[in-house]
């Protein structure tokens, strides 16, 4: 009996070992899986531990000086020695100012109103105006309180206010375009762009290698029809879909949450829509670069991933340093949570969106033309 217990015993660790040997050896051939396993954490680190900073600093800030005073140059100098804010444009009218902060280019504007200088050497407490671009509140907030006590001690290492005087003048905030600083108006268009991103990725991801599993791709390359052409019959039907999940999220955002649609619908419509087409080529390219539906997911989810994190939408994007950014500005959904959040709580145009309407045909084309070259007219 103990011979037998033994035996089996054996037998079974022996056949536990060659299945474990078998999945190294088939681990080991299926290289994009083994390289997920290992890039995923490595990413996560690098993401989580280097460029998600939650307290911003450098933000892009426009100051319009309405006067030219010692007073002023104290205050710019108190702002750019700071880390809060980065003094990007010195404007001296109020149209710029408006416009920047319309299009996104800067989150601040501090105006130094005339006889700023004059009134606070006086005792009457003059008004410091600052705007504020709301429609990220977690990156306003922190700045906004601390810009007080900067201005404030600036002024007082200069001598321009006794360094007895409590409050020599007052911020008056206005926090444009999210004036109650309501979180569900920066998440529901992030969310709109972050579950268009994730569901047409894997719609089309899957699209090539669906084909080849199936074994119906020895027919469709028996057709006379070109690569483009396979492609943009694949990705059109997609495109529809996409327009119709954005036209649900949209709706259950304005019925559901209040959330308003200040600028033209028409505009938003368009640029959601090269968004739907700009992600549909991107899940295509890794179709054509996947063996099978397995790879295509994980080559997705390895693109999703960095789309969430470095975009803007979980984390301030001003905040991140600057190779971050740089990431960032190569990823579709970055350009489409500018557009979005900038028409519909701003009522942006355009003339205000063309760089990010720009680079987002740009990164279509790019995916474009790879997945084109990359297709393949044969059944390796």
């Amino acid at each position: 009996m103990s011979t037998l217990t033994d035996l089996y015993t054996h037998g079974f660790w022996r056949r536990v070992g060659a299945m474990i040997r078998k999945e190294f050896i088939q681990l080991r051939r299926d290289r994009i899986t083994f390289a997920t396993m290992i890039t995923i954490p490595l990413i996560q680190l690098v993401l989580f531990g280097y460029a998600i900073n939650t307290t911003p600093r450098d933000l892009p800030t426009a100051v319009l000086l309405q006067e030219s005073s010692d007073v002023g140059r104290s205050i710019l100098k108190s702002l750019e020695n700071t880390r809060y804010f980065k003094v990007t444009h010195q404007v001296r009218d109020s149209e710029t100012f408006d416009r920047l902060l319309a299009s996104g280019s800067v989150l601040f504007g501090i105006e130094i109103p005339t006889g700023f200088e004059r009134a606070l050497r006086r005792g009457d407490r003059p008004a410091l105006l600052v705007a504020a671009d709301a429609t990220d509140p977690v990156a306003a907030g922190s700045a906004l309180g601390a810009l007080g006590q900067l201005v404030q001690t600036a002024l007082q290492n200069d001598h321009a206010i006794p360094a007895t005087t409590a409050s020599a003048f007052e911020i008056r905030q206005h926090a444009r375009y999210n004036p109650a600083g309501r979180t569900q108006l920066n998440i529901v268009p992030g969310l709109l762009g972050t579950i268009l991103t994730l569901t047409m990725l894997i719609f089309t991801a899957l699209s090539v290698t669906r084909e080849t599993e199936r074994g119906t791709m020895e027919s469709l390359l028996s057709m006379p029809i070109t690569p483009l052409e396979i492609m943009l019959g694949k990705i059109a039907p997609y495109v529809l879909v996409g327009f119709m999940q954005a036209a649900l999220i949209l709706v259950a955002g304005v019925v559901l949450f209040d959330v308003p649609i200040v600028g033209n619908l028409f505009l938003l419509a368009t640029l959601t829509t090269l968004f739907v087409a700009t992600n549909l080529s991107f899940g295509y390219t890794f179709s054509t670069l996947a063996q099978n539906q397995l790879q295509a997911i994980q080559m997705s989810m390895m693109f999703f991933l960095p789309n969430l994190l470095l975009s803007g939408f979980m984390f301030p994007f001003a905040g991140m340093p600057v190779w971050a950014q740089w990431v960032g500005e190569s990823l579709p959904l970055t350009h489409y949570l500018r557009i979005v959040r900038a028409i519909m709580l701003k009522g942006s145009t355009l003339m205000d969106l063309h760089y990010d309407a720009l680079v987002l045909a740009g990164l279509m084309l790019v995916a474009m033309s790879i997945a084109v070259t990359r297709f393949r007219r044969t059944l390796d």
